[in-house]
């Protein structure tokens, strides 16, 4: 702003860490009746749109989401990204929300703002609620782009530890998971997080979604480990399914290849899309 004696004070640019600033001016918020706003920022343009669905505790404003924002435009197709219930610019309170919370947003972001089929690309937990909404919205759904996709991935994993484990986080009433991606160094969620995500699992038994699937997952994710994408490429009813699993990729696919790599998909299934006859 200009300073008080009427002379403008320069205005330094932004570092990468404050962009976020810069970029809530796009940032619309959809009204819910009796639920919390969302955050969203979109690109308009031709069909299918592309919608990014972030991770956990992550937000619209990541590396991946960017990339594919600035592909979209270039290509002239419709973009959307946004911020789960608790995430983010979204309102709510990030613990008191369950899968369940996050399904009905990205169904909301179907139904109410986007039109047409749309390219979901979900990372990690997003890969999970991709699936989800497809299942949901099948018509809505022209093909799916999983980035270190974790489905069912908490409960498989929270079943998996050894009893005695499982019993002194239940009498606590939350289960502390250590994670690199946080300050505090772990993710909490609690016993009813886990009891209502078990409604949500999807690899029991085979997934109706018939769209084409790409799958992407690195090798050295610490987080979720790549074989549950193989689980998802072998459960999907869809004829069309690929999984590019990479040597060194981590959890957060971010580097400047992997990101290479997920526009490039994403652009092939805009030319498959629109050439089909």
């Amino acid at each position: 702003g200009a300073a008080l004696s009427g002379i403008p004070t320069p205005i330094p640019k932004p570092s990468p860490r404050f962009l976020g600033a810069t970029q809530r001016l796009g940032v619309q918020f959809a009204s819910r009746p009796n639920l919390p706003k969302l955050a969203y920022r979109k690109v308009k343009g031709k069909s299918p749109g592309v919608v990014f669905l972030p991770g956990y505790a992550s937000n619209m404003n990541g590396q991946k989401a960017e990339a594919l924002e600035e592909f979209c435009r270039s290509l002239g197709h419709s973009f959307l990204r946004f911020d789960y219930t608790g995430h983010g610019a979204s309102e709510g309170v990030l613990a008191e929300g369950t899968l369940g919370t996050w399904k009905k947003d990205v169904l909301y972001v179907l139904d109410e703002l986007v039109e047409g089929p749309q390219i979901l690309v979900g990372s990690s937990i997003g890969g999970w609620l991709m699936l989800l909404a497809a299942i949901a919205r099948p018509e809505k759904t022209a093909a799916l782009v999983g980035i270190a996709t974790a489905a069912d991935h908490l409960v498989t994993s929270f079943n998996s530890l050894p009893l005695e484990t499982r019993k002194e986080f239940e009498a606590k009433g939350e289960w502390t998971v250590p994670t690199k991606h946080t300050e505090e160094g772990v993710y909490k969620f609690s016993m009813n997080f886990l009891q209502e995500a078990e409604n949500h699992c999807v690899l029991q038994s085979p997934i109706p979604i018939t769209c084409p699937v790409r799958l992407i997952h690195g090798l050295k994710d610490e987080d979720v480990p790549w074989h549950v994408s193989m689980q998802v490429a072998e459960r999907v009813l869809s004829h069309d399914v690929d999984v590019v699993l990479r040597r060194y990729g981590q959890h957060r696919m971010s580097e400047k290849d992997d990101i290479k790599l997920i526009v490039y998909t994403v652009d092939d299934l805009v030319d498959k899309l629109t050439t089909m006859v």
